[in-house]
């Protein structure tokens, strides 16, 4: 077994009065408007995530244990149970056309463990999301590298706004707008059978009625955000986007005991290119 190199802890940003919301610095709470502040300004090296497999060597195609250890000071650290689970692991490949939420199972001595098997060689993100006991949520990203034939796939280029899954089409019908510098609307239809599915047909899924997940292509910027009633869409959450790039959007939902997973390309323009657009269309007026 041996410990994969890390990237440096990343800074979670969440809000004074109802922590769960969180997201990227320069963000603003979307229940509250308050601005979000870094939960780890004190010392954010203080927790390291060391991870060891078995077999020490990843193969596409065959099962690896994954086992993670969460210490400070060399020391294995006890968790909080947070959104119904002790660790949240989010593996992504470098391509991000492969996703997984999994979630590590606590072992004897102090350890999470989990098998999984990776079916394209390459290189993977670990985004390992926690809370030690009465602290702050930790956000802290691993790479590892799995041998084996690399099936290329299709670049996160263009917008992909429809998402079949199953029986479900998931829509996110509002791609267009996005930009940064103002709050971000994320509006998600679900329809089943060409019937528009509510809020109230959807199941509680790690503590909430979805899981959305962005990340960017270029930095792997990543972004947790977490839905909020409407009625109007099943799947409604507000953020504010600070970063302009190509990205990459999961959503999670549960429906009949079974978690679906839609993905979507996004395009994410600042605002100041939207504003030049603008122009650029009452100038040819």
């Amino acid at each position: 077994m041996e410990n994969h190199r890390h990237a440096p802890q990343m800074s979670i940003y969440t809000c004074p009065m109802p922590p769960e919301v969180n997201g990227t610095q320069g963000n603003s709470c979307s229940t509250c408007g308050m601005d979000l502040r870094s939960v780890q300004q004190e010392n954010p090296d203080q927790y390291q995530v060391q991870l060891a497999t078995l077999p020490q060597i990843i193969e596409a195609g065959h099962p690896v244990r994954l086992l993670f250890a969460i210490k400070k000071k060399q020391k294995q650290v006890a968790l909080d149970i947070s959104d119904e689970m002790n660790i949240h692991v989010m593996v992504i490949s470098e391509d991000l056309n492969w996703f997984r939420h999994i979630h590590p199972v606590l072992q004897q001595d102090g350890s999470y463990a989990i098998t999984q098997t990776f079916h394209n060689g390459g290189k993977y993100h670990l985004f390992t999301y926690f809370k030690p006991l009465g602290k702050e949520h930790v956000l802290n990203m691993l790479e590892i590298e799995v041998k084996g034939y690399y099936m290329t796939s299709r670049e996160v280029t263009s917008k992909k706004q429809i998402c079949y899954i199953d029986d479900y089409t998931i829509i996110l019908e509002n791609t267009d707008n996005f930009k940064t510098g103002n709050i971000q609307r994320i509006k998600i239809a679900i329809e089943k059978c060409e019937k528009k599915l509510h809020n109230s047909s959807l199941e509680q899924y790690l503590g909430t009625s979805a899981h959305i997940l962005m990340i960017n292509k270029t930095d792997k910027e990543f972004l947790q955000i977490r839905p909020i009633p409407h009625v109007q869409y099943p799947i409604y959450a507000e953020t504010n986007i600070t970063k302009a790039g190509k990205y990459k959007m999961w959503v999670q939902f549960k429906i009949h005991g079974k978690v679906h997973t839609a993905d979507f390309n996004i395009d994410i323009r600042s605002i100041k290119e939207s504003e030049k657009e603008v122009q650029l269309r009452q100038h040819q007026v």
